[in-house]
């Protein structure tokens, strides 16, 4: 049976709105936040100071963006899934294609992360809404491997901390966390179901040190924790409506929210939001690839403060 702690407190992080930030990651280089917003096709980073995330740059990187991973090497960037391709974004403000494009005209990437063997998972949502969708790793090479296909809202993504296991959410059609086997390779068997989400559209997702999965509960106003056979085991109330995603900084539950589509957004929609929990991540696994050598001038923009 769910519960809801009374010692749980939701604060809101930012000053900063967002019409739908979405994404974000723990960056272990450096201990800083990233996060995006898909309305505005941007990429974010900002510090921890004081209780709060304090914004220090932002990149306009493609029209449709989806997830970004960091990494490994400081200074080396990120990989961002936009519009139909993965491209790279390094520290100041270069965009340059890593793949090409590899999502059906008409779609294009949505949410992702990196799992322990250094690969980036990215999926693609289809518009209008339709199963044929796909999940795709990148390895260190750069070439996109297809894993998963009959998609048609690819969203939350989490690995065990042994790469063994993947908890996956295709929001659509069923609303259920779903978990699949992987091998060393990063093929997926054994697809079985975990739990249905009720209350809303399951977005966003982390997973903790004992293995439970978080779950950002779009249009309830809600994060969710499952135990990782699928038991509802706390529900915490959030004064947005549309949280989209959660990153596990140590024991803060970073919430990204949405103001997109509502008539009246309250304080804290479209805000960053944070409550101590009990039990933290780790950071965002990051990618083994290397950056592309790219010359030329950035087009990072620093955030006034």
């Amino acid at each position: 049976m769910s519960h809801t702690p009374p010692s749980r407190t939701v604060e809101i992080l930012s000053d900063a709105r967002y019409v739908q930030a979405e994404s974000p990651r723990w960056d272990g280089r450096d201990g800083t936040l990233a996060w995006i917003d898909m309305a505005t096709g941007s990429l974010h980073r900002g510090r921890f100071e004081h209780g709060r995330v304090i914004p220090e740059t932002a990149v306009v990187v493609g029209a449709q963006i989806g997830a970004p991973v960091p990494l490994a090497q400081p200074g080396a960037g990120w990989l961002v899934g936009v519009d139909r391709r993965v491209v790279h974004v390094s520290d100041d403000g270069i965009v340059s294609p890593i793949t090409d494009d590899v999502a059906a005209p008409g779609d294009y990437m949505n949410d992702g992360g990196g799992d322990p063997s250094g690969r980036f998972w990215v999926g693609s949502q289809s518009m209008p809404r339709d199963p044929h969708c796909t999940l795709w790793s990148i390895g260190a090479d750069g070439i996109p491997v297809a894993r998963l296909g009959g998609v048609t809202v690819s969203n939350g993504l989490a690995f065990d901390r042994t790469g063994s296991t993947l908890y996956y959410i295709d929001t659509l059609p069923h609303r259920s966390i779903e978990a699949f086997d992987v091998a060393p390779d990063g093929a997926l068997s054994n697809r079985r179901t975990v739990c249905r989400v009720e209350g809303g559209n399951p977005d966003g997702m982390a997973i903790d040190l004992d293995g439970d999965l978080w779950v950002a509960v779009w249009d309830a106003s809600e994060v969710h924790r499952y135990s990782p056979e699928g038991e509802l085991l706390e529900t915490i109330p959030l004064p947005a409506k549309r949280p989209t995603a959660v990153a596990l900084v140590g024991t803060l539950l970073v919430i990204t929210t949405a103001s997109i589509g509502l008539d009246e957004p309250a304080d804290a929609d479209g805000a960053l939001l944070g409550v101590q929990v009990d039990v933290g991540g780790v950071p965002a696994w990051p990618w083994t690839g290397a950056a592309p050598a790219v010359r030329g001038a950035g087009s990072v923009v620093e955030v006034a403060l």
